[in-house]
């Protein structure tokens, strides 16, 4: 077994709510030099800066998880992870089409840049990531797990986006097998039990990445393992991270 310090909800400059410094080579950096060995860089409904991460997270020598955070119909907060940067990509373009035809404004919402991984710009996401899709909760669990990923409910005692806050309660005909919790904020214990829970930062600049503290425990040191670890779930009234 390893234990990895890890930080498994990051978003880069791509996502308009983060800020412009927010880049591939960045945000590996500080992982690294913060003593981070596995990250996920979890934008809002798209993938497209994940070859970028894949790349810098290789030099830095970190385990990337290739991951999004999708906004469902319910407009509850949905983190997916899957094992390839391609599996990430082929799902952040089936989901394009599912998101509501509204243009960004940079002025108002933030830059949505694609990088390299040197951090240039290489292109401007046009459409507006930050809406909820016309997928509901259930929909988008379903297609996730049927490529090839893992549905994870994000921060589900935060904000109105958070899944215990949104619907009030854990839908169990959904079966999750992990769930993110806040740190910062109470959580009753009945919604996690039987699931691996995650703690992560949430991160929308580079002090906000997590220090050295969470460790996930895995047989081994790659993303197999860890979507497996996700799937089992975890013993009655305990949680993994």
């Amino acid at each position: 077994m390893v234990e990895l310090f890890s930080d498994l909800h990051i978003h880069s400059c791509l996502s308009p709510c983060a800020n412009d410094d927010m880049t591939p080579a960045n945000i590996c950096g500080m992982a690294a030099l913060k003593g981070l060995q596995m990250i996920a860089v979890t934008d809002h409904n798209s993938a497209r800066n994940l070859p970028a991460v894949k790349a810098c997270c290789d030099a830095y020598g970190l385990l990337m998880i290739p991951g999004m955070e999708i906004t469902t119909r319910e407009e509850v907060h949905l983190l997916g992870y899957f094992e390839t940067v391609e599996q990430a990509l082929d799902f952040s373009e089936f989901l394009r089409p599912h998101m509501p035809p509204k243009k960004n404004k940079p002025q108002f919402f933030g830059n949505q840049y694609v990088m390299d991984e040197d951090d240039n710009i290489i292109a401007e996401e046009d459409e507006l990531l930050i809406g909820a899709s016309d997928l509901r909760l259930s929909e988008l669990t379903k297609i996730i797990r049927e490529r090839g990923g893992v549905p994870v409910p994000a921060h589900i005692n935060r904000g109105s986006n958070g899944l215990l806050i949104n619907l009030g309660m854990m839908p169990e005909e959904l079966n999750f097998t992990a769930v993110e919790v806040w740190r910062g904020l109470p959580c009753a214990h009945t919604p996690q039990a039987g699931k691996v829970v995650l703690h992560s930062s949430d991160a929308h600049q580079l002090g906000d990445i997590l220090e050295p503290e969470i460790k996930t425990i895995l047989p081994e040191p790659s993303v197999k393992a860890f979507l497996d670890m996700l799937r089992s779930g975890a013993p009655e009234d305990s949680g993994r991270v």
